[in-house]
C-alpha cells in the first residue's frame, strides 16, 4: 500500500520533466514532445519506488552525477518501445534475397561473407527472419555464401531475450509453416529458434545515436533500420543516418520503414525502387 501511495503522490513537474528530456535527448537523440509527458512519468515511476527515492529529482541527480552504467540501461529500457515479429516486412525481405543479395555479389570480389545489421533489433525477430531467409532461400544458390547477422538495441532487456530466442504465438503469428517447423523447436507455447538460426546470428548494445558505439558495427552489406526514425526529431535523423551511412560498404543498401524517408535528412543515398519495396542504396 505505501508504494501504491507513493506512485499516486509522485508528481513530474514541468521543469523536471524538460530536464528529464534533454538528459534523455543528450544520451539517445530521442525526443519525448509534451505529448509524451504521461508515457514517460507513468514509465519512471514505478523505478524511482523500486529504487526507493522520493521524486524524479532525486532519480535525475543520480542519473546525472553517479552515471551508473546500470541504471542508465535501466532508463533506456523505460523508454525504448519493443514492438517486434518474425516476417514484420515482407516485401523488404522479399526484395533482400531476390535482388538485393545478388547485386551486393556481383559487386563483391573475393568476399564470400555477407554482413547483415538489424539496427534497433528490439527482442531479435527481424535478426532471426533474415537468418532464416539466408538459409532458406540465399544459401542453395550459393552454397559458398556466408553470413553474418548483427543485431543491436539500446535495451539490455530485450538483447537478453533475443539471445534466448523463445517466443510466443504473437511473435510467430507470421511465420511460414515450412520455416516454423523447420526452424523452430515447438515446446508447449514456447517456439524456441534453432541453433542453426542462432549461431549466424550475434547480438550486442549499440546506441546508433553515439558515433564512437557504431564503429563497433562496420562493413555491412545490408542494414535494416526499419521503424525507427519515428521516435527521433530532424537532427538526431540525421546523426543517425550518418551513422549507418559509414557502417555501410560501398553497393551496400539500407532498408527503412514503409511510412518512413530521407527526403530532408540526407543526400548520400541513392534511392532504388525495387518491385515491391525501396531501398537506398551507397554508391561512393
Amino acid at each position: 500500500m505505501a508504494d501504491e501511495k507513493l506512485i499516486k503522490d509522485l508528481e513530474l513537474s514541468d521543469k523536471t520533466f524538460n530536464e528529464f528530456r534533454d538528459f534523455i535527448y543528450e544520451l539517445t537523440g530521442l525526443y519525448f514532445s509534451v505529448e509524451k509527458r504521461i508515457i514517460l512519468t507513468r514509465k519512471l515511476k514505478n523505478r524511482i519506488v523500486k529504487l526507493g527515492l522520493n521524486s524524479f529529482e532525486q532519480y535525475l541527480h543520480i542519473l546525472r552525477t553517479q552515471n551508473i552504467k546500470q541504471e542508465i540501461n535501466f532508463l533506456f529500457e523505460a523508454i525504448t518501445i519493443n514492438e517486434s515479429y518474425f516476417f514484420r516486412n515482407e516485401l523488404q525481405f522479399h526484395s533482400f534475397y531476390k535482388f538485393i543479395i545478388p547485386d551486393i555479389l556481383g559487386s563483391k570480389a573475393n568476399d564470400n561473407i555477407i554482413r547483415v545489421w538489424s539496427s534497433a533489433c528490439s527482442t531479435g525477430e527481424e535478426a532471426y527472419t533474415i537468418a532464416m531467409i539466408f538459409q532458406e532461400k540465399i544459401k542453395p544458390l550459393f552454397p559458398e555464401l556466408q553470413l553474418q547477422v548483427i543485431g543491436s538495441d539500446i535495451n539490455n532487456s530485450s538483447l537478453e531475450f533475443a539471445r534466448k530466442g523463445t517466443y510466443q504465438h504473437y511473435s510467430i503469428q507470421n511465420v511460414p509453416e515450412l520455416y516454423l517447423k523447420k526452424y523452430f523447436l515447438q515446446q508447449g507455447n514456447n517456439y524456441i529458434v534453432s541453433d542453426e538460426i542462432k549461431k549466424l546470428v550475434r547480438f550486442i548494445n549499440i546506441n546508433i545515436y553515439n558515433d564512437k558505439q557504431i564503429n563497433n558495427v562496420r562493413n555491412c552489406d545490408v542494414i535494416f533500420s526499419c521503424n525507427v526514425m519515428i521516435y527521433y526529431d530532424l537532427s538526431s535523423r540525421k546523426i543517425i543516418v550518418n551513422n549507418l551511412y559509414n557502417s555501410l560498404n560501398k553497393n551496400g543498401y539500407l532498408f527503412i520503414g514503409y511510412t518512413e524517408s530521407l527526403h530532408g535528412i540526407s543526400k548520400s543515398f541513392k534511392l532504388v525502387h525495387l518491385p515491391q519495396a525501396l531501398a537506398y542504396k551507397k554508391e561512393y
